[in-house]
């Protein structure tokens, strides 16, 4: 009993010492990842979460920004639901996302595939679709001014030309919206195309050579290997375009500026609108609140019921 308890006493130290230094190397190496994603933390701290919580505090206040805020706690969102433009904001919104993310999706994949196979001058497509993802909004929509230009734009020149009636781009809502749209698809399908390329450049060329083996034809290929294998990039351009267009700003506000008579006016826009223009910062902090809260719903149902989640997990 003598010798076992010896060897037990003798054994106990040898037996922490590895367990410390374990606790030791992970405490070393959760310090070496927080050193890496501190700046990162950091930033994300001063430009996001500090402003998100900021934001929050403000629409429960009264504020003009400047004098003393008043508390005024739920106010600002009760006067929501009763504010029609608000209402009318959010259905532009969702007009807005229903036309462009489909189309978006849609044309980057097809664009996709038609520059991964064998194509000449692929590099000089490629970039010409990429090219006005470099160019700001601001400028893009000066560009967009120029050509939906009602009295004298480029595209009503042309219609004038073929002997047509020109479009009131400017004066009535549809075509407003319109043109909004088209310029929105033209400035993210080349997004959406480097996403799906990307993703086709994954798929083993063996599938597609077995298919054709089988005799199936392009479309069943696109359809039954392509469509799937590219679930992933679906899944995330889907979520990246649904709250782009939900933050939609600079585009809509240099073409037609919400107008006319609110018919393009987005949910940004008319918190914009109310923040800085009327000064009822309070009321625009509101708006931004329920922007992120409606983002941030789509994306967390999306995540749980979207059947490629655990690919992209």
């Amino acid at each position: 009993m003598t010798v076992l308890t010896a060897r037990g006493r003798e054994g106990a130290p040898t037996s922490t010492r590895p367990r410390a230094a374990r606790r030791a190397a992970r405490f070393k190496e959760s310090l070496v990842g927080w050193g890496f994603i501190a700046p990162n933390l950091i930033l994300m701290s001063v430009f996001l979460f500090i402003p998100i919580v900021w934001a929050l505090v403000i629409s429960f206040q009264d504020t003009r920004g400047f004098g003393t805020p008043e508390w005024v706690g739920l106010a600002n969102y009760i006067k929501l639901v009763s504010d029609p433009v608000f209402w009318q904001s959010l259905g532009n919104t969702v007009v807005f996302t229903l036309l462009t993310v489909p189309i978006d999706m849609a044309a980057g994949l097809g664009l996709a595939v038609l520059l991964n196979s064998v194509l000449p001058a692929r590099g000089v497509f490629r970039t010409s679709i990429v090219l006005p993802m470099v160019i700001s909004g601001v400028a893009s929509g000066m560009i967009a001014v120029i050509i939906f230009y009602e009295s004298n734009g480029l595209i009503n020149k042309i219609l004038v030309a073929l002997g047509l009636q020109p479009v009131a781009w400017q004066s009535q809502g549809v075509p407003a919206m319109i043109s909004v749209v088209i310029v929105a698809i033209w400035l993210r399908v080349g997004f959406n195309m480097i996403i799906y390329l990307a993703g086709l450049q994954g798929i083993s060329p063996e599938l597609y050579e077995a298919a054709r083996i089988d005799g199936a034809s392009r479309w069943q290929q696109f359809r039954s290997i392509t469509v799937p294998l590219v679930g992933p990039s679906s899944f995330f351009l889907l979520i990246m375009n649904v709250i782009a267009s939900f933050q939609v700003f600079d585009l809509i506000f240099v073409m037609t500026g919400g107008g006319p008579g609110n018919s393009t006016s987005v949910l940004v826009t008319y918190a914009y609108r109310n923040g800085f223009q009327i000064r009822e910062q309070g009321y625009g902090a509101a708006i931004g609140i329920v922007i992120l809260i409606i983002t941030l719903a789509f994306t967390f149902i999306q995540w749980k019921t979207s059947r490629t989640r655990d690919l992209v997990e």
